[in-house]
């Protein structure tokens, strides 16, 4: 529906005259006119046909999709070795109590990361010479874990530091994987604070260092809170990956819920478990992958329209 200027003009002076006491305004307040309730009504009619089209455009989809598989050659095998409701059955207890270790992995080591990532950015932020060799060491320490594969760091840590046989050191290979996630994790975290600390525009510090705060009190009480509210939903991205990732520390041996569908699964030759591992993952982070976009789309909005992030 095309509406041209002068009809949108006539339009206006409507809703103008129904909100400033014309013939469409009833003793007690605002009536709309017309035009407007004819626009609501085309408005109504196009959400109802759009939200129907996109309804039947997905049952097509999901129709075809599976008729593909089902009437794939190996759809019977298939169905057996992935899809099997008895081993399905079988995995989910054992699955489910697996999965404990890795939600204790997801907040400890998240907590780690965020202190130690925090540490990481402000070191790397410092100004002065003197804090020079601190610099390097913080930048040194991001590019190193930041180009190092997750699963190749945590063999080394989980298997060999207890070939080291060091006196004080723990051997477990939850400890173990958790520090090894915390190193990588970190390293990403840091680049995250960092942009957020360097987004503040530096008239922030110049103005609290004018209030009479010193280098560390502006930093504290006026960059950093800015620095990490524009930076949530990015960090809420690491924390989702950090919660899947938390499924490797198996290589070492702990039992969560990937090792527990693992031992299963080498015990019936069925990859049945694997899937009903994978589900849980995906159901426990589908809500944390929700709140991030809303979290997301919320910061976009308020920077549209010039609120404090």
């Amino acid at each position: 529906m095309t509406v041209t200027k002068g009809e949108s003009a006539r339009e206006g002076a409507d809703d103008k005259g129904d909100m400033t006491g014309g013939a469409g305004v009833s003793g007690d307040g605002y009536t709309p006119s017309e035009r407007r309730l004819a626009r609501e009504r085309y408005t109504r009619t196009r959400a109802r046909r759009a939200t129907a089209v996109a309804a039947l455009s997905t049952l097509v989809t999901a129709a075809v999709l599976y008729l593909v598989v089902v009437n794939a050659p190996g759809w019977p095998r298939t169905k057996e070795t992935f899809f099997s409701a008895h081993y399905a059955r079988e995995a989910l207890p054992k699955v489910l109590e697996g999965l404990w270790l890795n939600v204790c992995l997801l907040l400890v080591c998240g907590a780690a990361v965020l202190v130690l990532g925090m540490l990481i950015a402000v070191a790397r932020t410092l100004r002065g010479p003197v804090f020079f060799p601190l610099r390097v060491l913080a930048a040194a320490y991001t590019d190193f874990f930041r180009g190092l594969p997750l699963i190749i760091n945590l063999m080394i840590v989980v298997l060999g530091v207890p070939a080291l046989r060091l006196q004080g050191v723990t051997v477990d290979p939850v400890l173990l994987g958790g520090t090894a996630l915390t190193l990588t994790y970190s390293a990403y975290v840091a680049e995250v604070f960092r942009a957020g600390i360097e987004s503040v525009h530096p008239s922030q510090r110049a103005a609290a260092r004018s209030l009479g705060l010193t280098n560390r009190q502006a930093l504290r009480y006026v960059v950093l809170p800015q620095a990490v509210r524009r930076q949530v939903p990015p960090l809420l991205n690491d924390l989702v990956s950090l919660q899947k990732d938390t499924g490797l520390v198996s290589i070492g041996g702990a039992v969560d819920a990937v090792r527990a569908a693992d031992i299963i699964v080498g015990r019936s030759l069925n990859y049945t478990p694997y899937i009903v591992a994978g589900l849980v993952f995906v159901a426990l982070t589908i809500p944390m992958t929700r709140f991030t976009d809303w979290v997301t789309a919320r910061t976009d909005r308020r920077r549209a329209q010039g609120g404090t992030l």
